[in-house]
């Protein structure tokens, strides 16, 4: 019980449905669209949204528009526009796009660095120092992504203090906050506290967020784990968007609607308009040819057909 009095009275999540979302869609979602989706994401109030990533379109070629889709939206004050940039090539493309933050990502999996990106962990690592140095030279905020903190498809269960030292490295090459990601979504709430408590020990509570993928259905009782240690920033994809990789037709990141309605169902405040978010969901999900995957969203739309 004594957990309960962490638990933070407002929540800011950042939906990663533009880039993560969308990145393995095989059919190509033109720039118009994904430029839209962000217009009825801010719209709805989100105030974090990871529009795109600067990688090699031989690669995501579903990322190959990044630079017409910043130039193309409509930027909202008060909104932080984030992308994935893997290495220098990918900074150097996006800088012109005037990015609010950077991602980086790194593993807490050896096993899954190596078969991700070609490196081991400590290699990732050198490669994303000059990116971050020369992000943060150009005045651009640089966010960590902590991927298989939970689990592994390769080595399964994945210790805390891995996280902690991927935490650790982040930390000395100067990123500033840090994503605690189960990337294959095999977390429980325990393993969940148990990767951020081993975080914290190197970055603020403020600067930890949680990304939990719902491929076993435990993303909101993850999230809700988060919360009771007084996380308050998550990441969330509309619609469900972006399957699982590792886990044949499993879905992949946890809906930003299942998560809205837990958090104000909690009287935990987002700022985001929940039907407004079910609208974009329905958006991106009707030109993708299929019903969202997201629960909340299937019962609210159910409502106002009935």
């Amino acid at each position: 019980m004594a957990l309960s009095s962490l638990i933070p009275s407002r929540v800011k999540l950042i939906d990663v449905g533009p880039r993560d979302g969308l990145q393995n869609e095989k059919a190509p979602v033109p720039a118009a669209v994904k430029i839209e989706l962000v217009q009825r994401l801010q719209d709805a109030g989100v105030k974090e949204i990871e529009v795109t990533s600067f990688v090699s379109p031989k690669w995501v070629p579903q990322m190959g528009d990044n630079a017409e889709v910043m130039a193309g939206m409509r930027r909202s004050p008060g909104v932080l526009y984030s992308v994935l940039t893997p290495n220098m090539k990918g900074l150097e493309s996006a800088l012109g796009s005037r990015p609010d933050e950077i991602v980086v990502f790194g593993a807490a999996s050896e096993s899954f660095s190596q078969k991700n990106i070609n490196c081991s962990i400590a290699e990732s690592i050198e490669r994303f120092a000059p990116v971050v140095e020369a992000a943060l030279a150009a005045g651009i905020k640089v966010r960590g992504a902590l991927s298989c903190a939970l689990g592994c498809p390769y080595e399964g269960d994945i210790a805390p203090e891995k996280v902690g030292e991927l935490a650790r490295l982040m930390k000395q090459i100067g990123v500033q906050r840090v994503d605690v990601a189960d990337t294959i979504g095999t977390g429980t709430p325990r393993k969940a506290q148990a990767a951020i408590e081993a975080t914290l020990r190197h970055f603020s509570i403020d600067e930890v967020s949680g990304h939990f993928h719902d491929t076993y259905g435990q993303a909101l009782s993850n999230t809700l784990a988060a919360l009771e240690m007084g996380v308050w920033n998550f990441q969330a994809s509309v619609a469900g968007l972006g399957g699982c990789p590792y886990a044949k037709g499993a879905t992949g990141n946890v809906s930003t609607e299942d998560v809205v309605y837990m958090l104000h169902g909690m009287g935990i405040e987002t700022g985001i308009d929940l039907d407004k978010l079910v609208d974009a969901g329905k958006f991106i999900s009707d030109f993708l040819g299929r019903k969202p995957n997201s629960r909340v969203a299937t019962a609210i739309l159910n409502k106002r057909a009935g």
